[in-house]
């Protein structure tokens, strides 16, 4: 059995900046699955990506690959529950860097099936953020 979750919020939380930032935009969605075999896939995307126009992707010019690249995000591996956090082994991700890392969440659910990931985040000039992700919880179809 897994689970399907679609996003309904993506937020960071900057110490320094007092706004939401919503680096997807606030119509973004995407799905995570937590498979029971202990695989996880996770998904987000803005809400309106750009279109290339063209039949076959790998034509795309490099600002359409570059533009495409920053407005979507996924990684996929195996998951376990460590605490109260969910650790997710990275073994395929859209960005190179995070394959073979291990993504540590705290993971909340909420009485309506929900689930809240959070996680402090280190930034390139060594301060960190906290990221949160918010999923609304869907049953998936039985066919």
């Amino acid at each position: 059995m897994s689970r399907d979750f679609t996003r309904s919020a993506s937020r960071k939380f900057e110490p320094y900046i007092p706004a939401v930032q919503w680096p997807f935009g606030e119509g973004a969605h995407g799905y995570i699955v937590y498979a029971a075999d202990g695989t996880i896939t996770a998904s987000i995307a803005k809400g309106s990506r750009s279109t290339f126009g063209i039949a076959n992707a790998r034509n795309a010019s490099d600002g359409q690959m570059a533009a495409a690249f920053d407005s979507c995000f996924h990684y996929a591996g195996p998951w376990r529950i460590a605490g109260e956090d969910g650790v997710h082994s990275v073994t395929m991700s859209l960005s190179p860097d995070m394959t073979g890392t291990e993504q540590r969440r705290r993971a909340v659910f909420d009485r309506s099936g929900g689930l809240t990931l959070s996680a402090a985040e280190l930034m390139k000039d060594g301060r960190a953020r906290h990221h949160i992700l918010q999923w609304r919880g869907e049953t998936p179809p039985v066919s």
